[in-house]
């Protein structure tokens, strides 16, 4: 009598039931990874914004910009402004809105009004809500 050589049923169904808890156990992981590299990038992002407005700052004489897109021209300082990633609270973007207030729209917020203190020619992450941290973006 020969004799078959092979997995059974059981067998079979425990390293399913194995691979199936793992996979509920890292899904989570990785989303969680992936909102934090966005994080990262959004603040790399403002980083390279907060130093082209300090080059441009050196450049004109103690002025600022009147508005972001003013790097990009001449490509002098930035080639194109970068985009904030806020997921999932905001679709990426890289629109500037001008002001004071954060508005929570997404995108960046620049302080363009030479009178309010502390804002005038910041950039800020134009939200509201916190990171992975429970940290405002709006306080970067």
């Amino acid at each position: 009598m020969a004799k078959h050589r092979g997995f059974t049923l059981i067998e079979l169904m425990i390293v399913v039931a194995i691979i199936g808890i793992l996979a509920a156990l890292a899904i989570p992981k990785f989303a969680t990874l992936i909102r934090k590299s966005n994080e990262g990038s959004t603040r790399g992002n403002l980083g390279t914004l907060r130093s082209a407005i300090g080059i441009y700052y050196g450049d004109m004489g103690g002025e600022y910009p009147d508005a972001l897109a003013a790097l990009t021209l001449n490509t002098k300082y930035l080639l194109r402004i970068p985009t904030a990633r806020i997921p999932p609270f905001h679709a990426d973007s890289n629109a500037a809105a001008l002001g004071q207030t954060v508005t929570d729209v997404g995108g960046w917020l620049y302080g363009n009004v030479p009178t309010a203190l502390g804002t005038y020619g910041h950039v800020f992450v134009n939200c509201s809500h916190t990171d992975t941290r429970e940290t405002s973006w709006s306080e970067y």
